[in-house]
Formats: C-alpha cells, sequence, structure tokens
C-alpha cells in the first residue's frame, strides 16, 4: 500500500528505530550525540526519546526536552541507547524504566556515563565486560560484571559501554553499525569529525 499523493510516509514504518530513555537531569551532551548518530544514519525519528510520561523534563544543564513516547506507546526498538546524566542515580530506581530495560536486554545496547547505572540496576550488567568512568568503577562492580575497566569504551556482544561525555559517540556508533550497518556509522563519524 503506498501513500497518497502529498502525505508523508508514517515515520514508524520507515525503518528501526533506537530508543532512548531520558530522565530529569540526563546528560544533553550524551543524549544530543546519540540522536545526532541515529538521525546521520536512518534518518528523522529514527530515534526515539522515552519516558513513563510526556511531561517535559530538564536536562543536566538546564535545557528543557519533552520525551517524544510514552514506554508503552514506542514500537518496537531496534537497540537501545542510555545516556549518563547527573539523574542517572535516580532515574535507575525507576520501576517502568528498569522493566523496559530488563524486557529489551537482548537488543543491542550503548550507555554511557552513569547511564551504566540504570542497566546495573536492571541486572543487565552481570557477567559482563564494562566500560565506564573511572569515579563509577567501585559502583559497577557491586553489578556483579566479569570485569570493570575505568575509562575504556568497551564493547561485550551487543552491549557497548563508555565513560560519559564525548565518549558517548562511540556507543551511538556502535549501536548504529549494528542497526545500519558499518558503512553508515563510519559515514556518520566522518560527518561529525570523528575520526
Amino acid at each position: 500500500m503506498t501513500d497518497p499523493p502529498g502525505r508523508q510516509p508514517d515515520q514508524e514504518t520507515e525503518g528501526p528505530v533506537v530508543a532512548i530513555p531520558v530522565y530529569a537531569g540526563v546528560s544533553e551532551l550524551e543524549l544530543g550525540l546519540m540522536v545526532a548518530v541515529c538521525r546521520l544514519c536512518g534518518g528523522e525519528g529514527r530515534a526515539r526519546t522515552v519516558n513513563r510520561s510526556r511531561a517535559s523534563i530538564v536536562t543536566a544543564g538546564g535545557l528543557v526536552s519533552t520525551p517524544h513516547v510514552l514506554y508503552a506507546a514506542l514500537p518496537e526498538p531496534a537497540a537501545l541507547l542510555v545516556p549518563g546524566g547527573p539523574g542517572a542515580q535516580k532515574a535507575a530506581r525507576d520501576p517502568l524504566l528498569r522493566e523496559f530495560l530488563t524486557r529489551h536486554a537482548a537488543l543491542p545496547t550503548g550507555a554511557s556515563g552513569s547511564g551504566l547505572l540504570l542497566l546495573g540496576d536492571a541486572g543487565l550488567l552481570r557477567g559482563r565486560l564494562v566500560g565506564g568512568p573511572a569515579d563509577l568503577a567501585d559502583t559497577l562492580w557491586g553489578y556483579a560484571p566479569d570485569d570493570v575497566r575505568p575509562g575504556e569504551v568497551v564493547a561485550d556482544d551487543a552491549l557497548t559501554s563508555t565513560p560519559g561525555g564525548l565518549p558517548a559517540l562511540h556507543a551511538a556508533l556502535a549501536v548504529a553499525a549494528r542497526v545500519w550497518g558499518e558503512e553508515a556509522a563510519q559515514d556518520a563519524a566522518r560527518r561529525l569529525g570523528h575520526p
């Protein structure tokens, strides 16, 4: 079935969606990098920010953002990206977020900085190799990973974990390569000025 002339195709049927859980205090740098990579690789609307509510949230830097969709209304995602931020520890206690992450544990996932706390509280770091921020190394060990490599970007099967800030780009590119292919991810990296 084709769309009538003049009507835009439904964004939900155009291709894979990458879900990005957001919360009050999320890092707008990490979130922005993740959304940019998805947009460059898959096009507009491929990254969907999700939360328990569509109420606006305040990011770590004071910007106001409105999540695209509720957990229950999200089309089945192809992958997850989990940005960090000073609000991650509180967000990790949200039972709806934990359930959402657990339900999608098998998907390609990229997590940066304190976003790893959300995965840890959902039980998704157990038995994994984990990279991340040096200042969270002791906390990450509490989630029973096989190893924690502070300050490193680490890929362990479908999970890519990174320190916070600009290294979040590595998590986004790793997920993009799995969803849209290595060539699309390399092109996005080049367009963002990343070698």
